[in-house]
């Protein structure tokens, strides 16, 4: 209920679910709480009540999602199998489980750059990943970390996560449909095979450079030496993503045309599909009219002076039901040593009961956790269909600062000395401005 009164709107929130919880909720009874100081049952819940509570605060703020804790202590997302190693928690975009005092450096490749002549280009796909694990397990070496119980514990087990992004790319340049099974049998071939070659570069580096120092009470240790406890991680590339012009991780497109809204900047940016607007000029259906309408629509696939051909192809993240959403994330899921990033959208008029299938549907399938948005749900989201948006002037209204912020210097020992960290608030008591 943390963002209910509208707080922390900036951070992901999530609910670790246990066995114990989806057992109780498929039986209709009670799951135990259990205090983390001494282990001791301290009183139960009705996990029905639960679940309707938690679906209620994802269909009106687009948190929590879940992560299933007990599934991902079971993977090879948990690679240590010794006392006291056990994964708490993830990052916040909950691809990446964690133990307490861990780190992960996470890389992509953008499969948009690995198809030629209309088919996936294995052999440049395979360099690339060899090349990326190296780099990854380099960075490790050359990292300066805030504290010496990270560099311990990232140290010892030297976790790393590749990934993908600019799949929706992909699936264009091979004009194949992302809510089809072609696509979804794709997604596992695609990511078997970063995987398989991911840990093949692993265990070469392992001949090279030595295991990681806790292999032998791994996962791993009846098999090849290799030196990472986990290789691949989808992450969800939003930005790099911008960076490398590529699609984000292993979504579909989120619109033809969509704005870019950071309002605490006053900045909109406005981007129109590349690949739509050659395919429009090439198929001979190109005018400035069309794509007035598609930058105002920000989608295609009901725009019948489009061939049927095209609009499947491009296909975007409200038109695709959120069975395909989710169906995707597990065939990625299968492949993919941690966990996978990735947003199941939702149209506005979603229902909690829509909510619920979606979670559901992403326990079923073997997903390590979950994330929904319905669209809407938040007063302001940071990508927004079309062009045409009735938020522009609401735009130019920045709050001044105040006269006086209150606030606190703090000094804090870093790899490269002291830094000094000043954090002032607003009125209201919430962070406003920092200085370093």
């Amino acid at each position: 209920h943390c963002k209910d009164s509208g707080g922390i709107t900036n951070f992901n929130i999530s609910v670790a679910i246990t066995d114990k919880f989806m057992e109780a909720l498929a039986t209709g009874g009670e799951y135990e709480l259990v205090s983390p100081y001494d282990g001791k049952v301290t009183g139960k819940m009705s996990a029905k009540k639960v679940w309707e509570e938690i679906a209620d605060g994802a269909w009106k703020t687009g948190d929590p999602g879940l992560i299933f804790l007990d599934r991902i202590n079971a993977s090879v997302a948990n690679p240590i199998r010794a006392e006291g190693w056990e994964v708490e928690s993830t990052n916040p975009c909950g691809e990446q489980p964690l133990y307490p005092f861990d780190a992960c450096n996470l890389g992509s490749i953008f499969l948009g750059h690995y198809v030629k002549d209309h088919q996936v280009d294995w052999d440049k796909l395979k360099e690339t990943t060899h090349l990326a694990v190296r780099l990854l397990d380099s960075v490790i070496e050359m990292n300066p970390f805030p504290l010496p119980q990270i560099t311990d514990t990232v140290r010892k087990i030297r976790r790393i996560g590749l990934g993908v992004g600019g799949w929706a790319d992909m699936l264009i340049q091979l004009s194949i449909p992302y809510d089809s099974e072609e696509a979804l049998k794709l997604g596992e071939q695609v990511m078997k095979f970063i995987n398989e070659q991911g840990h093949k570069a692993s265990q070469q580096l392992a001949k090279e450079r030595g295991p990681f120092p806790m292999w032998k009470q791994s996962v791993y240790k009846d098999d090849l030496p290799i030196r990472n406890s986990t290789v691949t991680t989808i992450a969800p590339t939003g930005t790099i993503g911008i960076l490398a012009h590529a699609s984000s991780g292993i979504e579909p497109l989120f619109a033809i045309a969509y704005q870019h809204i950071v309002k605490t900047e006053n900045r909109t940016l406005t981007y129109m599909n590349e690949m739509f607007e050659s395919v429009a000029k090439e198929r001979g259906f190109y005018t400035e009219e069309l794509m007035a309408k598609v930058a105002q629509k920000g989608m295609i696939r009901d725009m019948e002076e489009i061939s049927a051909d095209v609009r499947v192809v491009f296909g975007t993240a409200h038109e695709i039901h959120p069975d395909w959403h989710v169906k995707m994330q597990a065939a990625f899921q299968k492949y993919t040593d941690n966990a996978v990033s990735k947003t199941i959208n939702l149209h506005h008029d979603s229902t909690r009961e829509d909510i619920k299938l979606a979670y559901m549907l992403a326990w079923e399938t073997g997903c390590n956790g979950i994330t929904v948005f319905r669209d809407g749900s938040k007063g302001d989201q940071v990508l927004n269909l079309g062009t045409n948006t009735d938020k522009k002037e609401e735009l130019q209204t920045i709050k001044p600062r105040p006269v006086k912020v209150d606030g606190a210097t703090y000094r804090i020992e870093t790899p490269m000395g002291s830094a000094f960290i000043t954090v002032n608030h607003d009125p209201d008591g919430n962070p406003f401005e920092v200085f370093v």
